[in-house]
């Protein structure tokens, strides 16, 4: 036999085996219909509604009796709305931090707290060599009390007229300025000490007792981390959604299971042309002072979307043209073109044409036919 014979002679064949597979062998219809095969044979009349091959099975039975209509597990289509989380990682750093610095050069004599204990605003951190700086207050001291015997000195002698107003106002002149040299070396005196700006925690010092130090010497670090703050970036096509104040989550990438509330505290006034990203930074409460500064912080915002129908993962089924479900629609079989918009652990979210009262089926999805008489055996409740 020519070649060309036996080609058609073969697509004849598989042509005669698609279309009685497609009539009386129900376990094929789903394949035929996954590879694009089995709407056109039905469309040219080739292939019926299943009828004929749900007869021959209960034919072939010997009951006599015609099977009834498939029974089916199924579920309300929910509505649920759609959910759009945003992730990014900043640095987490205290919400006050201060670098302690003398403000005078000279000697350490005393640290009077350790690294990490707490302190408050004013508290004396360490102290200097002040023996000079005494002295020159004592020094000033002595002037004020010369300058302030002169003065009433002038003024008994203009009482009786033997001195002038001028040397008078000279001796209050001298008094004054006498004065302002005291406050002058008590300030330099209260230079020698460090004081705490603010209340935090005590970093570990980088001085001890004994130690030279200058202005530029950085003695420890105060810092207070009731809360943190956190600097972080976000794609601009979510920056007309946020607003200052709003939700987020944040957890360190150390503790992954450890979730803390935090808000938007703040925004930058321009998107970075680079990266297309808008700087931001979140304030965390840092409860039991489990945080620190520098620690890595998973920061996650949450934006709810739309309602769309949810169904259970079973009940998507693919087809040559892209997903669909099958729904029962007054007890009859529905095939309904979805478009799959996000998927969850527990459900899909999907966009198409379904119902409110509509039940989408998660099991028996095989035996259905396109307006076939269905029954639910069972409707499952969605999960929350």
């Amino acid at each position: 036999m020519a070649l060309w014979k036996q080609t058609l002679l073969v697509i004849g064949i598989v042509a005669a085996a698609f279309v009685l597979s497609a009539s009386f062998l129900p376990v094929a219809r789903p394949f035929l219909d996954k590879i694009g095969v089995l709407e056109p044979l039905m469309r040219m009349g080739l292939a019926g509604d299943g009828s004929g091959a749900e007869a021959a099975p209960a034919a072939e039975s010997g009951s006599g009796v015609a099977s009834g209509p498939p029974r089916v597990v199924a579920m309300d289509a929910a509505p649920r709305a759609l959910s759009d989380i945003v992730t990014s990682i900043g640095t987490a750093r205290a919400v006050r931090s201060v670098a302690m610095t003398p403000e005078v050069s000279g000697r350490i004599v005393a640290l009077n707290v350790q690294s990490g204990d707490y302190v408050n605003a004013g508290q004396v951190v360490a102290e200097l060599d002040s023996e000079a700086a005494r002295i020159a207050v004592d020094r000033a001291g002595l002037v004020v009390d010369d300058a302030r015997a002169t003065v009433d000195r002038q003024q008994r002698l203009k009482a009786t007229g033997a001195t002038s107003d001028l040397l008078v106002q000279e001796a209050n002149l001298a008094l004054k300025t006498a004065e302002l040299e005291l406050r002058q070396a008590q300030f330099e005196l209260a230079q020698h000490r460090i004081v705490a700006p603010i209340s935090g925690w005590v970093g570990i010092f980088a001085a001890e007792v004994g130690n030279q130090v200058t202005t530029a010497t950085e003695i420890t670090r105060i810092e207070d981390r009731t809360s943190l703050l956190v600097d972080f970036r976000v794609p601009e096509r979510i920056v007309s959604r946020l607003s200052l104040g709003d939700a987020l989550s944040a957890s360190p990438l150390s503790d992954p299971g450890l979730e803390l509330p935090g808000r938007i505290s703040a925004f930058d006034n321009r998107v970075e042309e680079a990266s297309r990203s808008l700087l931001l930074q979140a304030a965390i409460e840092n409860t039991n002072d489990r945080l620190r500064s520098g620690m890595a912080i998973l920061i996650s915002l949450g934006f709810t979307g739309a309602s769309h129908p949810a169904v259970d993962p079973l009940a998507i089924q693919w087809g040559s043209e892209g997903a669909y479900v099958w729904a029962v629609r007054d007890a009859k079989a529905l095939r309904i073109p979805v478009h799959i918009l996000q998927r969850n652990a527990d459900v899909v979210l999907v966009d198409g044409k379904l119902e409110p009262d509509d039940l989408v089926v998660i099991e028996g999805v095989q035996q259905l036919r396109v307006g076939s008489a269905v029954i639910v055996a069972e409707t499952r409740t969605p999960k929350s």
